[in-house]
């Protein structure tokens, strides 16, 4: 073989080599159904320790779940990170979301794990928090109204117009609360509950965590939020209090799924595994993030609602990320509550 040949096809393999690392490297198409500021940092954090593009969208798990569903047979997204696990359960019941047990399982806590089990490990939990509210404390000192600690303590009518919560068809934080009340009361006394409710709710918000936002500014007194998001604005330095409710309350399996037929495959795994590292979660506390991690190495932030202290319900996550049972509750919510909304 003369020089000349050979340094051809040393050319040729070099250029395949190089074309094959780019495509190995190339982009991820995600979307985080988490608080902004975490979503930037963890895409920061992932590009910095990949060559690895991320193009990232921001957007509630309800609207992911919507979109997830109505682009099944062409996919945009190859990865969902974060957002309330009963969108994430229903996707996986629907066959939207791809298999992929992790290597990193074993080092999960066992709700994480039971949530990869129960979902044919088409999901998994990323972290977890409870549902409750965040109330701004000035606001109740200078209309004198009394501590809200207890469900039955937000119909008072001192509240009218004191509270905001999410819609459930966008948010998955609402839709715990909803599905959080029918476990506690029963799904017609839910429904009475939240007609009276809605006389003293001023905003049914797009996002989750927009109302404890809200509260935390004094454009309203009370956000029905999950707690973490609410300790979140005390991290911030707002006058904002933070309450579980005092019959029990339900809890959100922060979870992650691989979008079937996700162009960038083998870079969604790789997201998958970084994202379940202890070091990664670790990190979230340094974006007022302040959920439970699901790896057991994970530090537990000093300011996360920890579940021993709060009256937790048996959150029953197979029943209520069932499509047929979400999409009936959110018919009934839209029939009875979203068509007298103020």
């Amino acid at each position: 073989m003369s020089k000349k040949t050979l340094a051809m096809l040393t050319l040729a393999a070099g250029t395949a080599l190089g074309t094959n690392a780019a495509l190995a490297a190339g982009e991820l198409n995600l979307i985080c159904s988490a608080d902004v500021v975490i979503c930037e940092q963890m895409k920061g954090d992932f590009e910095k320790s990949h060559d690895i593009q991320v193009n990232m969208v921001r957007l509630s798990s309800g609207e992911t779940y919507a979109k997830v569903r109505a682009e099944s047979r062409n996919p945009k997204t190859d990865i969902w990170w974060a957002g309330t696990g009963d969108p994430h359960l229903q996707a996986a019941s629907e066959g939207l979301t791809e298999e992929y047990k992790s290597a990193k399982l074993d080092e999960l806590h066992d709700w994480a794990k039971s949530q990869a089990e129960s979902s044919g490990y088409r999901t998994v939990g990323v972290y977890a928090g409870a549902l409750g509210w965040g109330y701004n404390t000035d606001i109740a000192a200078k209309k004198n109204l009394s501590e809200p600690k207890c469900w039955a303590d937000l119909l008072k009518p001192e509240l009218k117009g004191e509270i905001q919560i999410a819609n459930p068809n966008s948010s998955g934080t609402a839709y715990t609360a909803l599905a959080t009340l029918v476990q506690i009361m029963g799904e017609d006394e839910a429904f009475d509950y939240l007609k009276k409710l809605n006389d003293n709710v001023s905003q049914y918000t797009k996002s989750g965590s927009a109302p404890v936002k809200a509260a935390a500014r004094g454009e309203t007194g009370l956000g029905i939020v999950f707690m973490h998001d609410a300790v979140s604005q005390v991290a911030e330095g707002f006058p904002v209090k933070v309450e579980a409710p005092c019959e029990g309350t339900g809890y959100e399996i922060g979870s992650m799924s691989i979008i079937k037929g996700a162009r960038n495959m083998d870079n969604a795994k790789i997201w998958y595994d970084w994202a379940l590292q202890p070091d990664v979660q670790s990190r979230m506390k340094d974006a007022k993030s302040f959920q439970l991690p699901s790896n057991k190495s994970a530090e537990i932030p000093k300011e996360a609602p920890r579940f021993e202290n709060i009256k937790l319900i048996d959150y029953d996550f197979t029943t209520y990320g069932n499509p047929d049972k979400r999409k009936a509750l959110l018919e009934r919510w839209d029939r009875e509550i979203g068509s007298i909304a103020n």
